[in-house]
């Protein structure tokens, strides 16, 4: 299991988030994510992500004027404590081999097939690999919503080092933080392309994949 190494009475793994948070938007967006918008994004209530802000504001890492929705800077203490601090790398830890649900045969989505019951166990193992590689992720924002990937949806990943022009990665960019883009290999750079327009690339010459995406969940 990672265990993040916090420099002393400095921050908790929570405001850490949040100056990643911060510095995410600000790379892909180009603007500030409003209380609201972090407030989501880290599945914890206004008032405590507002709490979590004003504590960093007093340690001097983050920035903001009360009088606009988007505000929120790093400041150049904030840059250089996220440059030192590592992004943690992605683990998983499969459940046992038997957990799964029945998975009893195939529903016609054309033309009506016989209805033959046929029961198995349905894992992702069974789908993808039986590989220790494969783990989930769930989706946290909508960059990839033009390629059907919404917000809470879950990607099944694989891990590994590298990546084809146009495949669907897991990566970590310049300040670690770990991004779902669709990869391109560039002359000089990366070139991580979100699927919305309301997003621009990220371009990268430090980028490091994690995995690639080789399937999605959504519960309805």
């Amino acid at each position: 299991m990672y265990q993040l190494r916090l420099p002393p009475k400095l921050l908790t793994p929570r405001q850490l988030q949040v100056l990643r948070a911060v510095a995410e938007s600000q790379r892909s967006r180009c603007y500030s994510p409003t209380i609201a918008e972090l407030a989501q994004r880290l599945g914890i209530s206004r008032s405590t992500t507002f709490e979590h802000i004003e504590e960093l504001r007093r340690k001097e890492l983050l920035a903001r004027c009360p009088t606009r929705a988007r505000s929120l800077k790093l400041t150049a203490k904030a840059q250089r404590l996220l440059r030192r601090i590592p992004a943690p790398r992605i683990e998983y830890t499969a459940g046992p081999a038997g957990e799964g649900i029945p998975l009893l045969g195939k529903v016609a989505a054309g033309l009506p097939i016989e209805a033959i019951e046929n029961a198995e166990q349905f894992t992702f193992s069974s789908i993808f690999s039986s590989s220790d590689e494969i783990f989930a992720l769930q989706v946290a924002g909508d960059s990839m919503l033009d390629d059907d990937i919404r917000d809470g949806d879950y990607v099944i990943c694989r891990r590994t080092p590298t990546a084809q022009n146009g495949q669907l990665v897991v990566a970590a960019v310049e300040d670690d933080s770990v991004t779902l883009k669709r990869f391109y290999k560039e002359k000089t750079r990366v070139r991580l392309q979100p699927a919305n327009d309301d997003y621009d690339p990220i371009y990268s010459n430090n980028c490091r994949i994690e995995a690639v995406v080789v399937g999605l969940v959504r519960k309805l």
